[in-house]
């Protein structure tokens, strides 16, 4: 059962850290996690954001390799960003990389933010852009990052901009409140949302992140027509126990039993 909650900023504040060095959204960490299609397990995905080099810019990867029958889809996603000098919270996008292989036609994906020149170059495939810069605009991938410091903030409303396949989206989220969720890889207490959308359209995606491990998500769900089609669990996560350190370099921490 859903516990219902009143604002963001009181559920950020009702969770404290358990470890005992400054665990954020941006310590160096990697997780790992299983996609099935149904009740059909497809492959998994693992993300890995690394320490921040000299100059304070920060390289976050995804990788994922899917597979069912004959079909099969292999993507490498990297994002660099840096922080505001002035609001350290705030997370200002670099470059983006997309590559994906498989079924069907390959294809490419960059992305630069020049915000010196005031503009964001795109390339999706053959097809070049160019929009006007502003510092409320994000990559599908570090957007994530952004997401969950916001979260640990009680930032209020939950609503991005981000650029991809040459055209700029809006997403806006919702609290539904607080659940326990058990996976394999263990149970978590997690804070659950919901992607609003217009309920014409019959979709409805959910997921669930853990505030003990700075908002990492554990779950997404997505629904058509009232019928799951994607389903991404948790299976494993690394922090380093140093913000400073690499995390390749991290501490195995065991999921919650």
């Amino acid at each position: 059962m859903t516990a219902p909650i009143s604002g963001l900023a009181l559920l950020a504040l009702s969770f404290t850290m358990p470890q005992s060095w400054a665990q954020t959204p941006l310590t160096p960490h990697t997780a790992e996690y299983k996609v099935f299609y149904g009740d059909i397990e497809l492959g998994k995905g693992r993300y890995r954001l690394e320490a921040p080099t000299d100059t304070g810019v920060y390289n976050y990867y995804f990788d994922s390799t899917l597979s069912l029958l004959v079909l099969s889809d292999v993507r490498h996603l990297h994002s660099e960003f840096t922080r505001d000098s002035k609001h350290p919270d705030k997370l200002l996008p670099i470059r983006y990389m997309l590559e994906r292989e498989g079924t069907g036609p390959n294809f490419r994906e960059q992305t630069a933010f020049a915000r010196e020149q005031g503009n964001v170059y795109t390339r999706y495939k053959d097809e070049k852009g160019k929009y006007n810069y502003t510092d409320t605009l994000f990559d599908p991938l570090m957007v994530q990052l952004q997401f969950r410091l916001d979260i640990a903030n009680g930032k209020e409303p939950l609503d991005y901009s981000m650029i991809k396949s040459n055209e700029i989206d809006d997403y806006q989220f919702r609290v539904l409140g607080k659940e326990r969720v058990k996976l394999e890889s263990g149970v978590y207490d997690t804070v659950k949302f919901e992607v609003i959308r217009d309920p014409k359209k019959k979709r409805q995606t959910f997921f669930w992140m853990a505030p003990d491990l700075s908002y990492l998500p554990v779950r997404l769900t997505h629904f058509e027509k009232g019928d799951k089609q994607l389903d991404i669990q948790l299976v494993n996560y690394h922090y380093a126990e140093d913000p400073a350190e690499d995390s390749t370099a991290s501490t195995d921490i065991p999921s919650p039993e």
